[in-house]
């Protein structure tokens, strides 16, 4: 594939990706990844979706606001995500690509279940830390392995059944956070290259362009519609990558 045709069609993964992240707080490296692989193989797909995965969500922390109380809140999770990204970095740099495609489909499957409201009981306060920890182990292997761990951040914030703002808060602070030893991981091993680099701090623009009008909709709408139809393209792009990863090569 030529640069130009890559070029293409990464942008317009990061642009629909960047809105589905603008409208949801989270599934940008999901959706980005997902579509990406289609044309790319895993680990570039990956690579490419570092950078905007970095600024999107710094953007996204700066206007939420409340950063210092946001990292005193989530300070434990943020601990044991770090470490567990980069630990499962390393750990799974072997990887075949096709394990990478059946875990990635199985993760989006896991993102869509989810992200439906109720399926996830409230925890009372007092387990709070355990349940910090645990979601953020499951959390650090997951995006070390994918760099989408949407799903059990998801899964963790449903059972302390915060607010819109502060889900889009916490998302924010705490994919940035696991975001950074993926980054540093993938350059230390060579995942990221030069060219890779140059060509995900670009994408940066598309995701931005997209979350802002993801933003729009969630300002504007309640987004009932909208969400079943992410959540349906979703479903699609999990079991299409779980096909490949059956019929590999």
């Amino acid at each position: 594939m030529d640069h130009t045709t890559t070029l293409i069609i990464a942008g317009a993964a990061f642009f629909f990706a960047g809105a589905v992240k603008g409208f949801a707080g989270i599934g940008m490296p999901t959706a980005a990844i997902a579509l990406m692989t289609l044309f790319l193989d895993p680990r570039t797909a990956i690579a490419l979706v570092l950078f905007p995965m970095i600024g999107s969500n710094a953007w996204q922390l700066f206007r939420a606001g409340y950063l210092r109380r946001t990292a005193r809140r989530y300070a434990l999770f943020a601990f044991v995500l770090l470490a567990g990204v980069a630990l499962t970095v390393f750990a799974t740099q072997n990887t075949g690509d096709r394990a990478l495609l059946a875990f990635l489909g199985l993760v989006i499957l896991l993102f869509v279940t989810v992200s439906w409201r109720g399926l996830v009981p409230p925890l009372p306060a007092r387990y709070d830390n355990a349940a910090q920890v645990g979601f953020a182990l499951f959390a650090g292997v997951v995006g070390g392995m994918t760099a989408g761990w949407g799903a059990p951040l998801a899964m963790y914030l449903a059972t302390k059944q915060v607010d819109k703002e502060e889900f889009v808060r916490a998302s924010g602070f705490l994919i940035f956070v696991g975001s950074l030893p993926l980054c540093l991981a993938y350059i230390q091993l060579g995942f990221m290259t030069g060219p890779l680099a140059g060509l995900s701090a670009a994408m940066l623009l598309p995701t931005l362009i997209g979350f802002s009008l993801g933003e729009v909709f969630r300002n504007r709408l309640t987004g009932d519609g909208f969400r079943t139809a992410i959540l349906v393209i979703f479903v699609l792009m999990g079991l299409n990558l779980i096909r490949r990863a059956i019929w590999y090569g």
